[in-house]
Formats: C-alpha cells, sequence, structure tokens
C-alpha cells in the first residue's frame, strides 16, 4: 500500500477552492493511480480529527506547450474534491488564507 504522502501530493488553493471551503469541500491534486478509498484513508491518517464523506475526482490532460524543439506536452494530473462530515474537525493548512 502506498503511504498517505504519495497519494496526496498538494493542496490546491485558487479563488474557487476557498470559496468551497465553506461548504466543508477541500481540494488537493492526487496521485493519477489513486482511488477514492486511498485518497479518503489518506486525507483521515495526515489530518487527525477529519472524517470523509465523499470524495470526487477528476482526470486533467496535460496542455500542449511550444519549445524550440517542437512540441511538448505538460504531464497528466487528477484532482480530488474531498467534502468532509458536519461533525469533522477542519483542514487546519487552510485556515487563515
Amino acid at each position: 500500500m502506498k503511504s498517505p504522502y504519495e497519494v496526496i501530493k498538494r493542496p490546491i488553493i485558487t479563488e474557487k477552492s476557498m470559496s468551497l471551503l465553506d461548504e466543508n469541500k477541500y481540494t488537493f491534486e492526487v496521485d493519477k493511480n489513486a482511488n477514492k478509498p486511498e485518497i479518503k484513508a489518506a486525507i483521515e491518517e495526515i489530518f487527525d480529527g477529519v472524517k470523509v464523506k465523499k470524495v470526487r475526482t477528476m482526470n486533467y490532460e496535460g496542455k500542449k506547450v511550444r519549445t524550440r524543439h517542437g512540441i511538448g506536452k505538460k504531464a497528466d494530473w487528477k484532482k480530488a474534491v474531498v467534502t468532509l462530515t458536519e461533525d469533522s474537525a477542519e483542514i487546519e493548512y487552510f485556515e487563515g488564507l
């Protein structure tokens, strides 16, 4: 089994993801091969007192970029929006942003 820090790569901090915090929804970039139960277990293990209600995932295809050697491509990536339960603790990383 993968380490939870291999499953969850980084939080995504954008205007839209910050507006979702009011609804107890947090956004993360995750490993491309991670499934929903792995993401749920990783979030609950990394952050103490957090209970995950739902996980939604989206796959993104890397954009094409021009280089001096021709056309290249950025890496594909996966985003997860994690909804917490009502009685769950908040994720401390997002506080104060």
